[in-house]
């Protein structure tokens, strides 16, 4: 693995920083100021929808033609634990390398605070921005290639961005308590990859699927809880943090801008209780979809978008209010190898060669610049939020769901909840044992089969279970 550079956006030392309000910083705090420390929270939310005619799924699928419904980035600003955190999830495909940095680092300015506190993650609906900044700067020199994405209308949502945290954490309210619940989500999630006898893949379910035998074969490997995470201001439910690992998408393509079945569901709850901010985070869901249960039919976004509302409202029953007692947020700094298959100068041909699909040439894009972020030595950051017994974890791309159960099982005494698609850089992150099984996803991953351990090793970190008191 390359060394990996230092760069001043990140404020880290060695591979991996843990920043904990402690036992003894908050005793100075206290005999500074004669009381105990408090948390406090400051829920924020801004519109990201894409103007009519924009480029949706990085303009592979056709651009928006209506607004079905708008498009949300929503999270929270956590003070009092340090210096502030930030944790914010956004109704688009992806953000992928300088443009995650760069979304990061103005949510950051705004709370005043370092990128290395902040996390950012896509829910990956595909009627949305798919953004790199590096991938359209390469097809941005040639004529006959469409943009990926309006680069205008992308700083205009940095602006909103900063506006929106600025203007939430003057109303910012005390943290005081904690709480989880989950349940099982019924008839959604399946597993896309279906293995033959030899253990190849042969065929892929997808996000919808009117083959009948997808439709009666098992669901394969899933983790089928939706897990969420309550933060109440005493005993009123301020935010709200939902999460589950599939891709969501009930149809797709067809010019209509949409949050889609995840996210409409998101707004009903929303609709429920205004007083309290509700945010969806897709888990490691790089190898999950609907296609056992959704013909892509309209209908069945509605159906879709009903089966994790009911979930939503069944997770909270067995929901306790904990007063928080302990918290601690800590990063690991993550950078795997491309795979050697890949040459620059073949790509830049690729990029070049008007012969080729968009599609093709577009992709060829995404992997060169994976493999300059590479060369640069820039890293991933991968963080997690844990308050009491509680973990929040942010992780990278396109994890495969064995991610998210893994770090489960290595965690049992705690409630770990994943959200995947933060950083997009290395595209689909599958498991060392899928990339022998073939398939689409394992196509489209641009990093070697070791990611699976490096990966692996910074989540083991993040889940380091000793927790200051407050």
């Amino acid at each position: 693995m390359a060394a990996i550079k230092r760069r001043s956006f990140v404020q880290t030392a060695g591979v991996t920083t843990g920043v904990l309000l402690s036992s003894q910083s908050a005793n100075a705090q206290q005999e500074s100021s004669g009381s105990q420390p408090s948390l406090q929270i400051a829920p924020f939310r801004f519109d990201v929808t894409p103007p009519l005619g924009h480029s949706l799924c990085g303009g592979w699928i056709q651009p928006a033609k209506v607004i079905e419904d708008p498009l949300e980035a929503i999270g929270f600003v956590l003070l009092g634990a340090g210096d502030p955190l930030v944790i914010c999830s956004v109704d688009w495909t992806g953000l992928l390398n300088d443009a995650h940095r760069q979304w990061c680092q103005s949510l950051a300015q705004a709370a005043g605070t370092s990128l290395d506190r902040v996390a950012v993650q896509c829910v990956h609906q595909h009627d949305a921005p798919f953004v790199c900044l590096d991938a359209q700067a390469i097809v941005a020199r040639h004529a006959d290639l469409p943009p990926m994405f309006d680069v205008d209308f992308f700083h205009r949502c940095l602006d909103a961005g900063r506006a929106a945290v600025q203007q939430a954490i003057p109303k910012a309210v005390p943290l005081t308590h904690v709480g989880y619940g989950q349940s099982a989500v019924n008839q959604v999630a399946s597993n896309r990859r279906m293995e033959n006898l030899t253990g190849r893949v042969a065929s892929m379910r997808g996000s919808s699927s009117r083959d009948p035998v997808h439709q009666c074969l098992p669901e394969g490997l899933i983790d089928p809880y939706l897990k969420s995470i309550y933060f109440y201001s005493q005993r009123s439910r301020v935010a709200a943090c939902h999460y589950y690992a599939c891709h969501p998408m009930s149809y797709y393509g067809r010019g209509g801008v949409s949050s889609d079945f995840c996210g409409l569901a998101r707004k009903r709850r929303q609709m429920d209780q205004p007083q309290c901010t509700h945010i969806y985070f897709n888990g490691c869901g790089g190898n999950i979809g609907a296609g056992r249960y959704n013909n892509a039919s309209e209908v069945m976004r509605s159906v879709l978008a009903g089966r994790i509302y009911e979930t939503m409202v069944q997770a909270e029953q067995d929901a306790q209010p904990q007063p928080i007692q302990t918290i601690r947020w800590n990063t690991q700094e993550f950078l795997p190898p491309p795979r050697a298959q890949w040459q620059e100068a073949e790509l830049e041909k690729a990029v070049a060669d008007a012969s080729k699909g968009l599609t093709d040439r577009s992709r060829s894009a995404f992997i060169l610049s994976w493999l300059r972020r590479y060369a640069s030595g820039v890293p991933i950051l991968l963080s997690g939020l844990h308050l009491n017994d509680i973990s929040m974890l942010h992780l990278p791309s396109e994890c495969f769901v064995e991610y998210q159960l893994r770090a489960q099982v290595s965690a049992p005494q705690r409630f770990v909840a994943c959200a995947a698609y933060g950083d997009g850089g290395p595209w689909y992150i599958p498991t060392s044992e899928a990339y022998p099984q073939g398939g689409y996803e394992v196509g489209v991953a641009w990093c070697e089969p070791t990611i699976d351990q490096l990966l692996s090793q910074s989540m083991l970190a993040l889940l380091d279970d000793a927790q200051p008191q407050i």
